[in-house]
C-alpha cells in the first residue's frame, strides 16, 4: 500500500531525554534554554590518546536503583523508557503496543573488557539487549531493533509511525541509546574527525565532531492524550550509495527524502518553521546538508544543530534531537547552534545563532550516516 494512502494520525503522547544535561525532558529543555552543554574536554589515555571533547556521563552516575545484570547501555534504555511511561503503565503490557529500540553500537564496548567467546558474542547481540529490556517491562510483542548508522533514531520513529498507520498497533514505544567507548572513539579518531574543542556545525572554523552518550524515548499513539500533543506527519529514507564513510557530494538524495516526507505530510517547504539538522561539524556532512536544503528550496528557513549541546549521540541522536524539536515547537522557540559564527558551507544556509521566539507550526528533522543513509522526519501541530 502506498504510504500516501494512509491517513491515520500518529501522536507523540510522552517522551524522555536522558543525557549529561538532565535525566528528564524538562531538565534538558531548561538546560538548553539556559545555554547548558554536556560537552567538556576530556583526557583519558585508556580510551583515546590526547584530549578530546565529548558529552559523557559521570562515572558515578546512577541510572537505575537496582542495576542487576544490565549493562550501561541497557540501563540507559530502561531508565529512559521508565520515565517516559511513568503515567502510561496500562499500555506497556498491551498486545497492541510495540517496543522499538534504536542503537548503532549497543554493547560493543564489552569486546574491550571481556574474553572473546560464543557467550560474549551472544551477549553483545542487540537482540539480547532488546529481550532483556522487553522482559523488564513486560512487553508482550517481540521488540524491533533499528540499527542503521546515525539515522537509526529517525528511522525508528518512522518505523513506529508506519506500523501505527497500518493498524497493526495502537502504541509504539521508541527508545534509542548509545554509549561512548574506546571502540567508538578510535573509529572516529581514525578518520581524524574528532575535535578537541566544542564542535562548530556549518562554521568555517569547524574542526570536527564531538561524540556523546545518552538515551531518549518517544511514545507514539493513534490517539492524543493531551491537548498539545504533536503529530508525526511524514518521513522518508534514502541512500546515496556514495561511499562507506563519505556522504553524497551533491545532497540530492537527502533532498529527495525531504521532499518525500513533505509529500506524505501534505505540506510544502514553505510550511516548515525550522529545521533540526544533523549538523556534525564535519566538512563533508555539513556541505552535503547545505546542498540538500538548497535543492529542497529551504535555504531561508532557520536551521540549527544540537551537536554542541549533546555531541553526536549516534543511535540516540535522532530521538534526542526530535524530542528537543517537538518541545521547541510547543514553546515557540528555535534554539541556537552552539559554536556557529561564520558560514563555512558553499551554499546559503540560515543557520540559527541566537534564540528565536515566535509562532511555529511544523518542523523538519534530518539525519545522515555512514553507508550513505539519509532520513527526514516532519512533525507538527
Amino acid at each position: 500500500m502506498d504510504v500516501r494512502q494512509l491517513h491515520k494520525d500518529v501522536f507523540v503522547i510522552a517522551d524522555n531525554i536522558l543525557s549529561p544535561i538532565g535525566s528528564t525532558t524538562a531538565e534538558n529543555i531548561l538546560g538548553l534554554k539556559n545555554g547548558e552543554s554536556g560537552v567538556w574536554q576530556h583526557s583519558n589515555t585508556n580510551i583515546l590518546p590526547g584530549t578530546f571533547s565529548a558529552s559523557l556521563f559521570s562515572p558515578s552516575h546512577i541510572f537505575l536503583e537496582e542495576e542487576g545484570d544490565y549493562t550501561k547501555f541497557e540501563q540507559l534504555l530502561i531508565a529512559s523508557v521508565t520515565d517516559a511511561v511513568r503515567e502510561l503503565s496500562e499500555i506497556v503490557s498491551s498486545e497492541r503496543t510495540l517496543l522499538i529500540i534504536s542503537s548503532t553500537k549497543g554493547n560493543i564496548s564489552l569486546l574491550e573488557t571481556k574474553a572473546h567467546s560464543a557467550g560474549l558474542y551472544q551477549r553483545i547481540a542487540l537482540y539480547t539487549s532488546a529481550g532483556l529490556v522487553a522482559r523488564h517491562f513486560g512487553f508482550v510483542n517481540t521488540p524491533i531493533i533499528i540499527s542503521n548508522a546515525c539515522i537509526s533514531g529517525v528511522v525508528a520513529i518512522i518505523t513506529g509511525m508506519r506500523l501505527l498507520q497500518s493498524g497493526d498497533y495502537d502504541h509504539a514505544i521508541v527508545v534509542g541509546a548509545d554509549v561512548i567507548s574506546k571502540f567508538v572513539l578510535s573509529g572516529f579518531g581514525s578518520f581524524q574527525a574528532l575535535s578537541n574543542e566544542l564542535c562548530k556545525p556549518f562554521d568555517k572554523d569547524r574542526k570536527g565532531i564531538n561524540l556523546g552518550e545518552g538515551a531518549a524515548t518517544v511514545v507514539l499513539s493513534n490517539m492524543a492524550k493531551n491537548s498539545d500533543d504533536l503529530k508525526i506527519l511524514g518521513g522518508a529514507i534514502s541512500n546515496d550509495a556514495n561511499h562507506i564513510s563519505g556522504p553524497s557530494r551533491t545532497g540530492e538524495e537527502l533532498a529527495w527524502a525531504i521532499n518525500e516526507a513533505l509529500t506524505e505530510a501534505d505540506l510544502t517547504n514553505s510550511d516548515i518553521s525550522f529545521i533540526s539538522a544533523h549538523g556534525t561539524a564535519t566538512l563533508y556532512n555539513d556541505e552535503m546538508e547545505a546542498n540538500a536544503i538548497n535543492i529542497a528550496g529551504m535555504q531561508t528557513i532557520p536551521v540549527n544543530s544540537l551537536k554542541g549541546y549533546y555531541g553526536h549521540t549516534l543511535g540516540a541522536a535522532g530521538l534526542i534531537e526530535t524530542v528537543v524539536s517537538l518541545h521547541s515547537l510547543k514553546e515557540g522557540i528555535i534554539l541556537p547552534t552552539p559554536g556557529f559564527q561564520n558560514s563555512g558551507v558553499s551554499k546559503p544556509l540560515n543557520v540559527n545563532a541566537q534564540m528565536l521566539k515566535g509562532p511555529l507550526t511544523n518542523g523538519l528533522k534530518t539525519a545522515s550516516g555512514f553507508g550513505g543513509c539519509n532520513a527526514a522526519l516532519i512533525f507538527g501541530k
